[in-house]
């Protein structure tokens, strides 16, 4: 047998093998060094002289000294305590009460929480078992349809290992070389529009048949408001936020209001204020970040980087021409920031005028609930996007912030802690084996002549750019049936990326449109990981044929999303373009 039929060979064989249910970093090694022996052997030599061993040292070390590596432990550690220490069950009340009027109100608010709670973990499992226990029961008492249910906590489960932070997104980037920064800012639109595109689904089937989302009851939509801040409402007239206005410009009346058998205190007053701002802050904040970074940020470095250059040669020059840093954003951005400004104003206004007493606990339980994850999780993703830390110091800070959290909510115990640890330290062993093993597999695989004879057979069919991408994302798609992400990612994405070059496909492009299609590998049978997550904490008369049923429109969905990605680049490329440059 030559040298490259080995190398298809060992290629068919480690699926055949990863399919009888071996460890797949074990594997891989096992067949490298198999097929690495033969390639080496020399019948001059002693066994042990074999040149594969020197090449499992040098490919362990490379692969042990790769610097994107030191991100994952602390991303990792960051969702295990999440997982372990924040309450899930009060952010999906939260948002249910939030969105109660929605069609498929609980379908709707299990999809948000299940698409937070996955950017702040980004664990699928831990995501739908969680989301299995505290949501599936509730949608099912309520008459939901069984696909409905199993489909909307599969599928938005799932959505945490694309969106960032995201440790497959840290695996790609280490095995194509690019930059984490640049996939993050990549895959952030993506991300957020699959799920878009989920919500409408969930939405639309409601609208069209009814039965399958049955509205629900008033009792299980009434907010509890404390009696005190409605008494405050009809002691200064008008509406909630009007009323704490008053009262805390003339709080005498406040202060007569009865409490729990206790006087409202100032303080009352004053922190309910605060809980009416969020909203307000929330979106002054985000325009005014935009703001600093497009005109303030942007013309500062411009201005810095010129002025720091000592100009050389003749003083007679004129001077080169503005570059587009320095003249600012275009016209078009002035006009575009004022209209929205504006809308939100006024979408603003409106809302505070319509504020109820109602209004202002949901606030509140919003506020208690999402608030300091979401903080946390936007310090994370802000400070990388925006060049401040790199992608293992941001994720430091989401490991710190994390345990902090949990301590403020006191939910983290030494047990918690521990367990937490332990799985930190137990899936990062096993991406870390995997990446020795994929390294080991790969060179031998390169070694034996298969690379080439793959590549070499891609050209020779003449394809154009638009084929191969056709044909690779194709690939990567059945592959997703029976592996997992992970075999996916080490063992046969790196064949592709050789041949990006030739075709003229931006890796980044290509690598946010893997991470799309791997949605489908946690969607798909036989090995649907989020069918059978899902089926181990659901009640006895659901079944995994029912669970399947419900996750496969949503593999359509992730097939639709794929295709608007390569007709419209800019949903991926737009962003990181913009804050990095082409």
């Amino acid at each position: 047998m030559s040298d490259p039929a080995l190398g298809l060979s060992m290629l068919g064989l480690i699926v055949v093998v990863i399919l009888l249910g071996f460890p797949t970093a074990f594997t891989l090694m096992g067949l490298g060094m198999l097929f690495g022996y033969v390639a080496f052997y020399d019948p001059t030599q002693v066994w042990y002289a074999n040149r594969v061993f020197d090449l499992m040292v040098q490919r362990t070390y490379g692969a042990m000294t790769n610097d994107v590596l030191i991100s994952i432990p602390l991303f990792v550690l960051m969702g295990y305590v999440m997982e372990r220490g924040a309450l899930v069950d009060k952010m999906f009340h939260a948002v249910q009460l939030a969105f109660r009027n929605v069609p498929a109100a609980l379908a709707v608010a299990t999809l948000l929480v299940c698409t937070f709670w996955g950017i702040a973990s980004g664990l699928v499992g831990a995501v739908v078992v969680l989301m299995g226990v505290i949501a599936l029961n509730p949608m099912l008492k309520a008459g939901y349809d069984v696909r409905l249910a199993s489909g909307v906590i599969t599928a938005g489960g799932t959505l945490g290992i694309l969106i960032p932070p995201s440790v497959m997104i840290i695996v790609y980037a280490a095995v194509a070389g690019q930059s984490v920064v640049k996939l993050y800012a990549a895959a952030m639109f993506p991300g957020f529009f699959l799920a878009f595109l989920y919500l409408l689904y969930i939405i639309g089937w409601a609208l069209l048949n009814p039965r399958v989302a049955p509205k629900l009851p008033p009792e299980a939509t009434r907010v509890a408001v404390p009696p005190w801040t409605q008494a405050l409402c009809e002691a200064y007239g008008g509406r909630m936020f009007t009323a704490l206005g008053k009262a805390l410009i003339a709080p005498a009346k406040a202060l007569l209001i009865d409490r729990d058998g206790q006087r409202v205190g100032y303080g009352d007053v004053l922190r309910a204020f605060a809980y009416a701002l969020v909203p307000l802050t929330i979106v002054a904040g985000t325009l005014a970040l935009v703001w600093w970074y497009v005109v303030i940020h942007q013309q500062a470095g411009a201005i810095e980087a010129v002025t720091a250059v000592e100009q050389l040669g003749s003083p007679d020059l004129p001077p080169d021409e503005p570059t587009d840093a320095q003249k600012g954003p275009a016209p078009a951005f002035y006009w575009w920031y004022g209209a929205i400004a504006l809308g939100f104003a006024a979408l603003m206004a409106r809302y505070y005028r319509r504020m109820s007493a109602e209004r202002l606990e949901i606030i509140r339980l919003l506020t208690d609930a999402v608030a300091p994850l979401g903080l946390l999780t936007v310090i994370v993703l802000a400070v990388i996007l925006f060049g401040i830390t790199t992608a293992t110091e941001s994720a430091a800070v989401g490991a710190a912030g994390a345990f902090l959290l949990a301590f403020h909510a006191r939910t983290l115990n030494w047990k918690r802690t521990k367990e937490a640890v332990f799985l930190t330290a137990k899936t990062t062993s096993m991406v870390c084996w995997l990446f020795v093993g994929s390294a080991i597999f790969s060179a031998v695989f390169a070694l034996l002549g298969g690379q080439a004879l793959l590549e070499s057979w891609v050209l020779s069919l003449n394809l154009s750019s638009l084929q191969f991408m056709i044909l690779s994302q194709l690939i990567i798609f059945i592959l997703g049936w029976p592996l997992e992400w992970t075999e996916i990612l080490v063992i046969f994405v790196p064949i592709f990326l050789p041949m990006l070059k030739h075709f003229g496909i931006d890796p980044i492009l290509w690598g946010v449109l893997v991470f799309v299609n791997l949605q489908a590998a946690f969607l798909s049978p036989p090995v649907a990981m989020s069918a059978f997550y899902l089926k181990g904490v659901a009640p006895a008369h659901v079944t995994i044929n029912q669970i399947f049923a419900g996750m496969m429109p949503y593999m359509l969905i992730v097939i639709l999303c794929m295709v608007l990605m390569y007709l419209w680049p800019g949903l991926t490329l737009w962003l990181p373009e913009y804050l990095y440059g082409n």
